[in-house]
């Protein structure tokens, strides 16, 4: 049955898409939106891979989603590059809470589909996840309450534990980890103060660690709009980098799972989400309930998984704008996604662990598969990532040297002005 959208929502139709920040996500999303030849601008202040894109029609650096009045900022930069009406994506973390925030501004400019932070912050706000969960019916990981270095010294927690940011909205060395490993009450207490101080103690999450690796980790992926799912579909992550705690994910196939879109939908409804979303579900395999871990309400990672497995979601989302009636697809079942680069480093590490088959992964990487970064129509991306992101290591690490000598010089700096005011000795 197709979905009837309301035309009153859709008098001035978006010419255009405007993508906020983003890196892997924001480069499936230009890629969706030019191969339907659909003009695509971005506004990036960090990851430069898709200004790469031969999608992108034009780019543009921004103060960023964390600068005061940017609301502001964005509504003059539309009026000056003629972009009124044009869809406004955000595509990564700290965007999508900007946008929520300002989403009465910023609609006088631009077509958002997206709810506002009152409603995202329930779910993207892992404090507030667990709550949220437990309201649906849904499990989640057991939170223990610790909000200060003290808690982390006497809490009853059964160990191992993992310590999360609330919100990854800054990099830094807790959010790019995106968790801690605890074992022991000395490691809890010593990465606590870690965490609490590059983010404070009060976005320090303490969870019990559902046991499994990446492998039992499943996603419930969807495009919501009037509190029901236009499409949606499930996935398994396969594999991940690091192998415990993955930064990204490496290795995705759309999967047939009912059980986490049962879950998935009871959280969304609850709030009355709209928008993009991927939630994270891991099966805790000591009773076989499916635990949710995070909610992602912007493009993701494996985003162009979704194109692949039949479920074009940048361009249902711009239906939506026009007006136009869509019709749901079903997703392609055994599509998948790789992140080559990390995927050879994660299915090293476990054939020397012995929990992958050379030739099981030889035989899933020749398989049709959707990159990354690479594209046969778009390819500089894909062939540039690697030296791209040698390069920003290389940055990093000079940065935070020079961060971490910076006090030293400035305290050599004091003791020389002070030795030069203190009077000389008599010889």
């Amino acid at each position: 049955m197709a979905l009837q959208v309301d035309t009153d929502q859709a008098v001035s139709p978006a010419t255009g898409v405007v993508l906020l920040g983003g890196t892997h996500g924001a480069l499936s999303v230009a890629r969706s939106f030019g191969r339907k030849n659909v003009q695509v601008v971005l506004l990036t202040d960090d990851h430069p891979l898709p200004k790469l894109s031969r999608y992108v029609s034009r780019s543009f650096d921004w103060p960023g989603a964390l600068s005061p009045h940017v609301e502001q900022w964005l509504v003059d930069f539309a009026i000056r590059h003629d972009l009124q009406n044009w869809l406004l994506i955000p595509c990564a973390d700290a965007e999508v809470k900007c946008v929520a925030q300002h989403l009465a501004c910023l609609r006088s400019v631009f077509k958002i589909v997206s709810c506002d932070w009152h409603v995202l912050q329930k779910v993207c706000d892992k404090r507030l996840l667990a709550e949220t969960a437990a309201a649906a019916g849904i499990d989640s990981p057991t939170s223990y309450p610790v909000r200060s270095a003290d808690d982390a010294e006497c809490v009853e927690v059964q160990f191992p534990v993992v310590l999360k940011p609330a919100m990854r909205l800054q990099r830094n060395a807790f959010t790019s980890r995106k968790a801690f490993r605890a074992n022991s009450r000395d490691e809890l207490t010593r990465f606590y103060r870690l965490a609490a101080s590059l983010v404070g103690q009060d976005d320090v999450v303490v969870q019990e660690l559902v046991p499994g690796g990446g492998g039992s980790q499943f996603s419930y992926a969807a495009l919501w709009y009037g509190n029901a799912p236009v499409v949606e579909m499930t996935a398994r992550r396969m594999r991940q980098f690091p192998l415990e705690f993955g930064h990204t994910s490496t290795f995705v196939e759309v999967v047939d799972n009912d059980a986490v879109k049962v879950a998935g939908r009871k959280l969304l409804s609850l709030i009355g989400f709209e928008g993009l979303v991927e939630i994270e579900f891991k099966r805790d395999a000591r009773d076989g309930s499916y635990k949710a871990l995070d909610v992602n309400p912007r493009p993701w990672s494996w985003f162009a998984l979704c194109e692949a497995a039949g479920q074009d979601l940048p361009i249902l989302m711009r239906n939506i704008i026009l007006g136009d009636a869509i019709d749901p697809v079903r997703p392609r079942v055994g599509q998948v996604w790789v992140h080559l680069s990390k995927d050879v480093i994660a299915a090293t590490l476990l054939i020397l662990q012995g929990d992958l088959d050379l030739l099981a992964y030889i035989k899933a990487i020749r398989r049709r598969v959707t990159f990354a970064a690479f594209a046969w129509d778009d390819p500089l991306p894909g062939l540039l990532e690697l030296p791209l992101m040698a390069y920003r290591v290389v940055c990093r690490a000079i940065a935070s040297s020079a961060a971490a000598r910076l006090p030293l010089r400035n305290a050599d700096a004091g003791k020389i002005k002070a030795d030069r005011r203190r009077p000389a000795r008599p010889c």
